[in-house]
């Protein structure tokens, strides 16, 4: 397998569908996010460890959570549970210059491990920071766009008020993946179940 054959497989099952989302994923090759020893398996659509309890998302599940999180260049974009930095990378990608991504991580060693990771590419518009006490950042928002990679019990309150009015969040709840789009005080959400996540450390 190679970065092309994933991408082939990836659009033939309507995983990636726009163009934004293939030339993210052509961009940003997910061999440089996952830890030497996997090195050989790093184009499968699974899920990889590395490390710490954590995981490395399955292709087709970052490519569904970017296709509806319909990241827009120029959008300021909060990516939680940032893990091994591959999703900030492909979200500033994205975002383009204009733009910014700010990654938050709860273990400090994986803001390490990612923040490596994410320096093998030019992006000024992106860092990998370690999280606070609140979820999110707050202090810096609000975000057009917000993606949760670790599944919740519930939508927390807290990061759907870092969000713009017209802003949306993909995040996983249970076993289902979530979009959340505010409109003024109201949110319509959406979920689409059977997806798998690591637990969202609170």
């Amino acid at each position: 397998m190679t970065n092309e054959t994933l991408i082939a497989l990836l659009k033939h099952s309507g995983a990636i569908v726009s163009s934004a989302v293939e030339g993210a994923f052509r961009a940003v090759n997910r061999a440089r996010f996952v830890p030497e020893e996997l090195k050989s398996v790093v184009y499968a659509d699974t899920a990889l460890p590395i490390g710490e309890g954590q995981t490395i998302s399955q292709p087709t599940v970052v490519a569904l959570c970017l296709e509806w999180l319909h990241v827009q260049p120029g959008d300021r974009v909060l990516d939680v549970g940032s893990g091994s930095g591959w999703t900030t990378a492909l979200l500033a990608r994205m975002v383009g210059p204009k733009g910014s991504v700010i990654g938050t991580e709860r273990i400090p060693e994986l803001v390490s491990f990612g923040s490596k990771n994410l320096s093998t590419y030019a992006f000024a518009n992106a860092n990998i920071e370690q999280a606070g006490d609140e979820l999110g950042k707050p202090e810096a928002g609000p975000f057009d766009r917000i993606l949760v990679s670790a599944a919740a019990d519930e939508i927390p309150e807290v990061l759907t008020k870092q969000l713009v009015d017209g802003g949306r969040m993909v995040i996983s709840v249970r076993n289902a993946l979530c979009v959340v789009d505010r409109i003024g005080k109201h949110f319509k959400t959406v979920c689409h179940e059977g997806f798998m996540f690591v637990p969202l450390i609170t």
